[in-house]
């Protein structure tokens, strides 16, 4: 779709006065755009389109504060190099504190461990796990078994996203003590 001096800044206008046709059109001329800032950031593809999604949400939730006097192009270009980035940065927080468990097999256990003693490790771990509160026990599962955003974390458990991060890290430092693991 071409698009004439002006188009963009005029559907949006039209989508602030509730134009949802125009608003279709908007955010449809735009995903080349939005798509290439993110793939420019991001090398993982898939992180990039999540980059594009998270853009376009921001765009939805701020579209009352766009001022159509102004270039809409720079303002969409902001918001999705703003949440490029903040997926960049999620990434290098997550990867400095994960390892990937596919290098350690299926179990805990220790390299060159038997059948039996993986068997053990496990049941130790599950007990472990099993002896946690249960505040303790949905943090765990919520926030590093599923890895959900703190966010949906929260409401799927009830708690606050503080009272799950505390949940969550007192969980960790219980199991660690129990299975000997040095912090």
């Amino acid at each position: 779709m071409s698009r004439t001096e002006g188009e963009w800044e005029a559907w949006m206008a039209a989508a602030q006065a509730g134009d949802a046709a125009a608003y279709d059109r908007l955010l449809r001329a735009a995903l080349p755009l939005l798509r290439a800032v993110a793939r420019r950031r991001i090398v993982n593809p898939a992180e990039a389109e999540d980059a594009v999604q998270d853009a376009l949400l921001t765009i939805h939730t701020l579209r009352h504060s766009y001022e159509p006097a102004r270039p809409i192009r720079p303002w969409m270009v902001a918001i999705c190099e703003r949440r490029a980035i903040d997926r960049l940065r999620r990434q290098g927080r997550r990867g400095g504190r994960e390892t990937p468990i596919d290098d350690f097999g299926e179990t805990l256990a220790a390299p060159g461990a038997n059948k039996g003693e993986e068997r053990v490790a496990a049941a130790e771990l599950r007990a472990a796990v099993a002896e946690l509160s249960e505040p303790q026990r949905t943090a765990l599962r919520l926030a590093k078994l599923e890895d959900l955003p703190l966010t949906e974390a929260s409401a799927r458990s009830g708690m606050s996203v503080g009272a799950l991060k505390v949940a969550t890290h007192r969980a960790m430092k219980v199991l660690r003590r129990r299975l000997g693991v040095e912090e």
